[in-house]
This record gives structure tokens, C-alpha cells and sequence, in this order.
């Protein structure tokens, strides 16, 4: 490839779906936001849309039930499904209940690919030891990591310091770049780069950790007029401005 993969979320419309892809989009995320909603329209229009396009669809449920989850992607038929609910480390119990859940994904839906997204602390709050054992126990049963950002460090940090309870992301700050990079080094599996991604520091990302793929969502979202991110609305030219960055970036190594 050219250029690392370029992920996006919070795309919950055809028509954004549509002009994501025109400027250059590679995967476009989703996000089921509770299972009472799970038979959301729009949002199987938007994985029809993206398909009918020719890239790739990646759909987050934020809920763990095995049944809720199997109807969801029974019903939308996405490419990926990303889980990124809040592991703690290998030890804590929920990931076992994760790796259930991944296998009965695999064995339902064999040509859904599973994302799972690798708790990183900010920089000085990372420990790679720790990351690095929690993505061996999941690579198994996954056919992606997503390095994003938790807030606080380790198995003190509370679920309900996240900006969405129980699970990890959309906090806008950049993970320790150093440990994901581990991450990279060490994984078997592709290895995508989120938290805190942005034009102005994508190609920095990149260099730095050597991804296949990077992801951005609260970075790229559009603003209120008091400067904050929006959720579920993206700026369109922030998106354009990622992808040329990096483009920049591309080595001819990684074709």
C-alpha cells in the first residue's frame, strides 16, 4: 500500500459516508450507541453505502451482550466490528468474557473481521508490560488492534474516567507513542494508531510508531461555537487535511 490505512468514526450517514470515501477514506466507522437502537436505518444505509463504494465498513456496539451483538451484525453485515470496551489488563476477568464473545463471532460471522482496541495510558502513564501481555491474550481470536487512549494508568483506572463509562476512546489526547510502537514491534496482527490523531500531528504518528493504519474521530470532528468536538458530525476539510498529511508520509518500504 501506498499510504497506512485511514480509519474514521462517528460516520452515521450515507451522504457523510459518501464524501469521506471521495477524499480518500479507507475504513469508515460506525457506532451503534446502545442495543435499543441497534436496528438503526441510518445506520445500515451508511454500511450499504460504504460497501456499494468499495471500501471497508467498521461498526462499534457500545454494549457487551453476546445475543445483542450477534443480532447487530446479523442485521448490518458490516466488514469490521470494533470492540473497545475497557479492559483493565490480562488478568481482569472481562477479558476472558471478550474472547467468548470473539469466538462466537468467528464462528457466526467468519468473514467479519474483529477489531479490538488496546488500552494505552498517556505518555509517563503507559505500562508497556502490561499492554503488551493484554494484546498476546487477545490476538487470537482478533484481526486488528486499535491502540487508543485510556485516562489515568493501569488497573487503578476507573471505568468511569473515560469519556464514555465502561469503554476506552474519543478522549481527544494521544496515547504513549513509544508503547504503541512496542505494540506494533511485537503484534502479529495489524496495528492501527488512534487517540488524539490529527492533520497536525498524523505524519508525527506515523513516523514515530510505523501503524498500518491510522484512525481519528474526535480530532476530525466538527466544532461548537465554544471550540468543542461535536459528536457524530465531522469537519469534512479537518478529514482532507488528514489524509493528505498522511499521504505525505508514504515509504515506499511499506508498499
Amino acid at each position: 500500500m501506498s499510504h497506512p490505512v485511514i480509519q474514521i468514526y462517528e460516520i452515521q450517514t450515507p451522504e457523510e459516508a459518501r464524501r469521506m470515501i471521495k477524499i480518500g477514506v479507507d475504513h469508515v466507522g460506525s457506532v451503534v450507541t446502545s442495543s435499543d437502537h441497534r436496528h438503526d436505518p441510518q445506520i445500515r444505509d451508511t454500511i450499504a453505502a460504504v460497501h456499494e463504494m468499495g471500501a471497508v465498513s467498521s461498526l462499534i456496539p457500545l454494549y457487551t451482550q453476546t445475543e445483542a451483538i450477534l443480532d447487530t451484525l446479523d442485521h448490518h453485515q458490516p466488514d469490521i466490528v470494533h470492540f473497545c470496551d475497557r479492559l483493565t489488563g490480562e488478568k481482569d476477568p472481562a477479558v476472558d468474557a471478550a474472547l467468548a464473545l470473539q469466538a462466537r463471532v468467528k464462528q457466526r460471522f467468519p468473514d467479519i473481521r474483529i477489531m479490538r482496541s488496546i488500552p494505552i495510558g498517556q505518555t509517563g502513564c503507559a505500562d508497556s508490560r502490561e499492554v503488551l501481555a493484554l494484546a498476546k491474550k487477545l490476538e487470537p481470536l482478533s484481526d486488528y488492534f486499535l491502540t487508543d487512549t485510556v485516562i489515568g494508568s493501569g488497573s487503578g483506572t476507573q471505568d468511569a474516567d473515560q469519556p464514555v463509562n465502561g469503554f476506552v476512546g474519543i478522549t481527544g489526547l494521544t496515547c504513549d507513542w513509544d508503547v504503541a510502537a512496542q505494540l506494533v514491534a511485537n503484534s502479529q496482527i495489524p496495528v492501527i494508531l488512534a487517540g488524539g490523531i490529527s492533520p497536525e500531528n498524523v505524519a508525527a504518528g506515523i513516523r514515530r510508531v510505523r501503524p498500518y493504519g491510522v484512525d481519528s474521530c474526535t480530532c476530525t470532528n466538527a466544532r461548537d461555537s465554544q471550540g468543542r468536538p461535536v459528536r457524530f458530525k465531522k469537519d469534512v476539510s479537518r478529514v482532507e487535511e488528514l489524509v493528505v498529511a498522511a499521504g505525505r508520509t508514504q515509504d515506499p518500504a511499506r508498499r
